[in-house]
């Protein structure tokens, strides 16, 4: 029988993929990743930057000569890990629900020698999660903006609508697809309870809370952790927590 051989140089382009990666313990075999992928510090500020999540250097990819390469069907564009694939084993993952993140971290687990550790991880992202569901509260109408100028939200069939649904939020842009422009007046249409402005693509805070507010007079604006809405590797450990905290923060716990 032939003998598999586990990667020994990985490159993420994903940052909540690279995280992961680092809390199964890959800290020598992950040899490169994107100037976004920020958790954990110390690989941030030691390893090799391979370019963005959507602007990869092919050359200093090449350099690293990885025997394995993650990427995302979303984050990554579809014409750079095209040319990847064509020279290195490129693993493109599809993120659109808690169930698909959890096999994403069972299968990363596999490729990588770590089918133990990433299992355990997944039984407890499902126990917290679990607990979250058992949690009674009220629903509350939420939109979620990640852009200004012009003004984006999540939409239907992404990640971030399944998060808002774990915590409570009936997504008032639910009628729309993926990550749309909205105008001031279609926000306005939605009549949000709550508005959840997020640190990440766009790094909304304090200073954006009026605008907001003055056009949704009657709605909480919220600044809100994007990771916690987006990042599907071993951040969802702490998803839940964050969840029930915000349900206090606009009184529906």
């Amino acid at each position: 029988m032939k003998e598999f051989n586990f990667p020994r140089r990985i490159v993420s382009l994903v940052p909540s993929q690279t995280e992961l990666l680092a809390y199964l313990g890959l800290q020598e075999e992950v040899v490169g990743i994107t100037k976004f992928c920020v958790h954990p510090a110390e690989w941030f500020q030691n390893k090799q930057r391979v370019g963005g999540t959507k602007t990869v250097n092919f050359e200093k990819t090449a350099a690293l000569q990885p025997d394995l390469i993650l990427a995302n069907k979303e984050e990554n564009e579809r014409t750079q890990i095209e040319e990847l694939q064509k020279h290195f084993p490129v693993w493109i993952s599809d993120i659109l629900t808690l169930e698909d993140a959890l096999d994403m971290i069972r299968q990363v687990g596999g490729m990588t020698g770590k089918t133990e550790p990433a299992q355990a991880l997944a039984v407890e992202i499902v126990r917290r999660f679990e607990g979250l569901k058992k949690e009674p509260f009220k629903t509350v109408r939420a939109a979620y903006l990640i852009w200004r100028k012009p003004y984006m939200v999540a939409a239907r069939n992404t990640f971030v609508d399944e998060m808002m649904q774990w915590a409570g939020f009936v997504n008032v842009f639910a009628g729309l697809q993926r990550y749309p422009e909205i105008s001031a007046d279609a926000l306005v249409a939605a009549a949000p309870e709550v508005v959840l402005l997020s640190s990440e693509p766009y790094p909304f805070a304090e200073k954006h809370l009026h605008a907001i507010r003055e056009l949704c007079p009657a709605a909480s604006v919220l600044l809100v952790d994007g990771e916690m809405f987006s990042w599907y590797g071993s951040r969802l450990l702490q998803a839940p927590a964050y969840f029930q905290a915000l349900r206090q923060r606009v009184g529906k716990g």
